[in-house]
């Protein structure tokens, strides 16, 4: 398996040039949609425009429609209209005879209107007619007709007025000798509805709409699942493709979506190089090009019996000093190209750092077999020459470690490699004997450097503040044995203390810690919890230590002894007569760690103490463990009946110490409220 930040790499790139179909982010982001939304949109908006845009022109072609057609209808009855007049003006009629006509004209349909209104140059001859004469002052379009315009009102689409100027020709001029051809001598007016054209008009307009609307309905239906089929789908496909390569994290996976789009295709081939490469990355040393140190834990991870060997190149540091970096790294690739010339399958070679490589060898070889090989590989890297340059060459010898069967072979080879250095031999094969004296010597190294510690006073007290729940003041504090190495860093307890126990130097350290801590707090106002353990209380030197520092010190009301490791006490008379006397100066007692394993309280109560330190494994996870909340409420129900106070530890956040107030522990103390320190402030 690889390391998910270079899939989540990947996956992030190509994450950026396709569309999110979900938001999964416990840090507010800005809402995202998805390509079916946009889609959706899209038709949705451009639907409504194409429907607003027909309705809009059809409403248009309604009103230009009925304008011609009433236009040319009207103008037809006019004419009709006219002729009929000028007939009866022919035989002679009179202008009574011409209004008769008239008035019958308008009794053909009761919707429609004739009448005809005289110009001047008519009246000029004929005599005024109060009508026209009204007519051609107040009347806008009848001054229009008569200026020789012809006047089409359409008045709410349903109802036309059209008035057509009577021009006169050749023969009216022997009636009308005043005249000239071409001057109006009258005006007719045309008034009927039109509900009938309006009416197959707007069929025709509605039935376009409709069309239009189904046509357009089809047409984006039609375009948004064929962007679903061959765009949202596949996209969303690949996502899903990328989402399970990424929560594999398996770097081996490939994008395979077979979806016969070559937009989506290139994608998926620019995705699939990209993860190529990073799998070079990932997997192969840059500088050599042979596999590297990942690789190889993914290897062993399949538990094969294999010899695996690492060979380390003696005194590498030096060359590079000499000859410089670029050199240094020529010498590697050309090294890493003559092991692969001299070891039977080249490709179970690899890089592991700097000037440290490995072969892994399946078990074709007996182990005689493979020593034979070590030794013959040692051998042809000492008598082969390295060309640094025209005039420079180099020899190197190495050092090999080797291991053998299916689990921890790196490390048994390892120990092996600095075992065979140390004893200055070309290889040595990792045995169980190895292991102990790599235990031995780590022992050993940790012992000089505690001895030196204590010699240079370098064992010092960290004090981490407690505090009181219902005020959140600090009230108190832990002391918290540490060791200050030549770095300046802190080193923990855990990595020495079982160390000093075997070799004597425990209660040492415990008489240290106690006489540093006593006088820091001679002048403090808090009170200060010193851990002990029963070993402690039953050497009697360090437990005659600690009743003569409280009695020279005075401060035996600010101390409180913490016991540690106190379940199963065989020692208990002594313990309670240490209790005793230590509560003669005033000094209190803590259990330490007090929790599901106590499963008698009475011996509890035989310890007389004054404070138990809930264990911090139920602490931490409070917010959300119930079980532990139940524990946790029993222990302090039970302390408040004794006159017991409680202490919470690893109280590490806001959520665990609100439960913890909730449940009515005493005191609380974590790194919610404070690090351990060395100066208190």
């Amino acid at each position: 398996m690889f390391d998910p930040l270079y899939i989540a790499f990947a996956y992030k790139v190509i994450r950026q040039c396709i569309a999110e179909e979900g938001l999964t982010a416990d840090t507010p982001m800005t809402q995202k949609t998805t390509y079916t939304k946009i889609a959706a949109k899209i038709i949705f908006f451009t639907m409504i425009v194409t429907l607003v845009f027909a309705f809009i022109y059809g409403e248009y072609m309604k009103r230009d429609s009925i304008s011609n057609l009433a236009h040319v209808d009207a103008k037809k009855t006019s004419k009709l209209v006219f002729e009929t007049l000028y007939s009866a003006m022919q035989r002679g009629w009179n202008k009574d005879d011409l209004n008769e006509i008239i008035s019958r004209l308008n009794t053909v349909d009761p919707n429609m209107k004739v009448d005809v209104y005289r110009s001047e140059i008519v009246t000029r001859l004929f005599g005024e007619i109060e009508k026209d004469k009204d007519a051609r002052t107040t009347n806008l379009s009848v001054q229009k007709a008569i200026r020789g315009e012809e006047v089409l009102n359409i008045s709410n689409s349903d109802f036309i007025e059209y008035y057509y100027p009577v021009s006169a020709k050749e023969n009216c001029l022997k009636c009308h000798v005043n005249a000239n051809v071409g001057d109006v001598l009258g005006v007719i007016d045309v008034s009927y509805p039109i509900e009938d054209l309006k009416g197959s008009l707007s069929e025709m307009i509605n039935f376009f709409i409709v069309f239009i609307v189904i046509f357009s309905l089809t047409v984006y239906l039609a375009i948004f699942f064929e962007l679903k089929q061959y765009l949202i789908k596949p996209i969303k496909d690949f996502v899903n493709v990328i989402k399970n390569i990424t929560l594999s994290q398996d770097m081996k996976k490939r994008v395979d979506v077979n979806d016969n789009i070559e937009e989506i295709d290139s994608i998926k081939a620019v995705f699939n190089s990209m993860l190529d490469s990073i799998e070079h990355q990932f997997y192969y040393d840059a500088l050599t090009g042979l596999e590297n140190r990942r690789r190889l834990t993914e290897r062993l991870e399949e538990r094969e019996n294999v010899f695996l060997m690492i060979v380390n190149i003696d005194g590498f540091q030096e060359i590079n000093d000499l000859y410089g970096d670029q050199a240094g790294d020529f010498i590697l690739k050309e090294f890493a190209a003559f092991l692969q010339e001299i070891v039977p399958h080249p490709n179970s070679l690899y890089r592991l750092h700097s000037d440290e490589f490995a072969h892994v060898c399946h078990m074709g070889l007996s182990f005689n077999e493979f020593k034979v090989f070590a030794s013959m590989v040692s051998e042809k890297i000492t008598q082969k020459s390295f060309t640094i340059s025209d005039t420079s060459e180099v020899s190197l010898s190495v050092t090999i470690g080797i291991s053998y069967g299916s689990e921890l072979l790196l490390t048994n080879a390892d120990i092996a490699l600095k075992l065979a250095k140390k004893s200055k031999k070309n290889f040595l094969i990792y045995d169980e004997s190895m292991a102990m004296a790599k235990e031995y010597e780590k022992n050993f190294d940790w012992t000089k450097r505690l001895k030196k510690a204590i010699d240079e006073d370098r064992i010092v007290p960290l004090f981490q503040p407690i505090v009181e729940t219902q005020t959140e003041q600090i009230v108190k504090y832990e002391a918290l044995m540490r060791m200050i190495d030549h770095n300046g860093l802190f080193i923990a307890p855990i990595h020495f203390l079982e160390l000093a126990k075997k070799n004597k130097l425990y209660h040492q350290l415990t008489k240290i810690i106690i006489d540093k801590t006593f006088k820091r707090f001679e002048n403090l106002p808090y009170i200060v919890s010193i851990n002990i353990s029963v070993e402690d209380i039953i050497n009697k030197e360090t437990s005659g230590f600690i009743l003569k520092r409280l009695k020279e010190s005075g401060i035996g009301p600010k101390i409180v002894f913490e016991i540690i490791e106190s379940e199963g006490i065989e020692n208990f008379d002594q313990v309670l007569e240490f209790i005793d006397n230590v509560k003669i100066y005033g000094a209190k007692i803590s259990i330490d760690d007090f929790g599901t394993g106590y499963s008698n309280f009475e011996y509890l109560m035989k310890l007389k103490v004054d404070y138990i330190k809930i264990d911090g494994s139920m602490i931490k996870n409070i917010d959300s463990d119930v079980n532990a909340q139940m524990i946790t409420k029993t222990i302090v129900t039970f302390a408040k009946s004794m006159n017991i106070q409680t202490v919470a530890e690893f109280v590490h956040s806001r959520n665990v110490f609100e439960k913890v107030r909730e449940l009515g522990v005493n005191y609380s103390q974590g790194y919610y409220f404070g690090e351990p320190v060395a100066v208190i402030e």
